[in-house]
């Protein structure tokens, strides 16, 4: 499987994509990422329906010590707290004046899943532009590979998780097939490796 190297752009968000198990893989990732939940934001898109996603972000809230809630509707993105997408609606992020907010909207399944992943990597480069690291999970199907093809085109950067730690290489394997990987990492490695890349490293 083909590496291409880390962005030299400093990453100014982390976006998280997962499906089946990504739940606990978000809670164990989320226990190293204080340093980075503190300095920017996090938004995550797991593949799950509504009331679901409410428990889930109680969960991520416990695990990381840090802020964690459905994301709502308008409300501005800041760093500091964890941004899940509701089940059941797909989570953009777009641009209010000069507010980054979050945007949900009620359209059509994406990749079979509503939430999906791709339509919050893809809005993301609009406002970050190539300063994104995305991260995507196990999960089935392809979800992610699309958006995450689009971050890198625009200077980003995807960390896929590998074969061995994901429940189902679906997700992460569409996105480390397609050759858009700059990582392709074992679960209990990935947070160590985002922490160094919003700490300067670009290796």
């Amino acid at each position: 499987l083909a590496l291409r190297p880390f962005s030299n752009q400093a990453p100014k968000v982390l976006l998280i994509g997962s499906s089946t198990g990504g739940p606990q893989a978000l809670m164990a990732l989320v226990t190293e990422l204080g340093p980075v939940i503190d300095r920017f934001p996090v938004l995550v898109t797991q593949h799950m329906p509504p009331t679901f996603t409410t428990i889930l972000a109680e969960h991520l809230a416990r695990s990381s010590r840090r802020p964690a809630a459905e994301a709502v509707d308008g409300e501005p993105v800041k760093p500091g707290r964890i941004y899940l997408a509701p089940g059941g609606k797909h989570m953009r992020v777009a641009r209010s004046g000069a507010d980054t907010v979050i945007a949900l909207d009620d359209g059509p399944a994406v990749n079979f899943c509503k939430p999906a992943v791709d339509p919050l990597f893809t809005s993301a480069i609009d406002i970050w532009h190539g300063n994104i690291l995305s991260v995507i999970l196990t999960g089935m199907g392809s979800d992610g590979m699309r958006g995450g093809k689009d971050i890198v085109a625009a200077g980003g950067s995807v960390i896929a998780q590998d074969e061995a730690s994901s429940v189902v290489w679906g997700m992460p394997g569409a996105a480390a097939n397609a050759g858009i990987c700059a990582a392709i990492l074992p679960l209990n490695q990935i947070g160590a490796k985002v922490n160094r890349l919003f700490a300067g490293d670009r290796s």
